[in-house]
């Protein structure tokens, strides 16, 4: 399709990681196996949810959403990375909008689920004889609901002014997948509102939420200092640090990524933390989180049973 001077095209090459052959089999491996650990650990939480009556509690409802969306979270990128590792990995520009969409849709809604999980934990931990009347199952739905409506709210105003762009020449994304940066950056206009629309989207909403899940913790460990010399205050702070340290890499490798401009360098920092959020993240939540669980552990030998 050809306008005045330009030739507007209808599909995009996603470069990838590398193009270093002994590398790419390395990375494939590397991002394989973690993408197998996410399916197999997410869905065994999700199963073990559905079918266990010990784990019909807030938390594991919780738990079991944030696993279903961790899974169609990495879905919606990693087998597309993967094949990218082997031959050329086209995209049509209508799939590449679409693939923008899922992924910040789901993205948002890991990060309000961490934050809905991180109040769920200040509840149950400092509020403990009115946990039931708090977290209902009422509640829990309508946070969970709230949790879908604002990522699918969030991601419509990126998608939306990023498909109005017009795209024409260049259609090389220095990227393993469509994200708004480095799609933007090709763009034959003034992308401007566009960065400033991303950045005030994405900052509002990572840090705020972000602020929210730190209070919860950060009252949870000073509830947990009152009593760490108890043997259960011990193991409190011990699991909420871990979980602690799950969302700092959330939250940091995604503030990082669009908190900041489309320059050549933060582009190529972008693909590394991707692969941190996209690859790394939702393998580690359900370890982190039935870890020293002894009711899922339990639950999974009864299973098997």
């Amino acid at each position: 399709m050809k306008g005045l001077n330009k030739t507007f095209i209808n599909e995009f090459i996603l470069l990838g990681i590398t193009d270093r052959p002994w590398l790419q089999k390395f990375l494939f491996t590397f991002v394989f196996f973690f993408y197998l650990l996410d399916l197999c650990g997410n869905l065994t939480i999700v199963l073990l949810v559905i079918r266990m009556p010990t784990l019909q509690s807030p938390m594991y409802f919780l738990l079991a959403n944030l696993s279903f969306v961790d899974i169609l979270f990495s879905s919606a990128t990693v087998p597309k990375m993967m094949v990218g590792f082997f031959m050329e990995n086209t995209i049509s520009v209508k799939s590449c909008i679409t693939q923008m969409y899922f992924f910040h849709v789901l993205g948002c809604i890991d990060g309000v689920l961490l934050a809905v999980m991180g109040y769920d934990r200040y509840v149950a931990i400092c509020h403990p004889l009115q946990y039931i009347t708090i977290m209902g199952r009422s509640t829990c739905i309508l946070l969970v609901s709230a949790s879908w409506m604002t990522g699918f709210t969030y991601s419509l105003v990126n998608t939306i002014m990023t498909s109005k762009l017009p795209f024409c020449n260049n259609q090389r994304i220095k990227h393993f997948f469509c994200d708004v940066k480095p799609v933007i950056k090709l763009a034959c206009t003034d992308i401007h509102a566009n960065e400033i629309a991303l950045t005030a989207a994405s900052g509002f909403l990572s840090t705020s939420v972000c602020l929210i899940t730190l209070l919860s913790y950060l009252y949870i460990i000073t509830h947990v200092l009152k009593i760490r010399y108890s043997k259960g205050g011990s193991k409190i702070f011990s699991t909420c640090s871990s979980h602690l340290s799950l969302v700092i890499l959330f939250y940091g490798t995604a503030m990082c990524t669009y908190l900041g401009s489309a320059s050549e360098t933060s582009l190529e920092k972008d693909r590394i933390a991707a692969i941190l959020f996209t690859v790394i993240t939702p393998t580690l939540n359900p370890i982190i989180y039935t870890l020293r669980n002894s009711e899922v552990r339990n639950s999974i030998r009864t299973l098997i049973k």
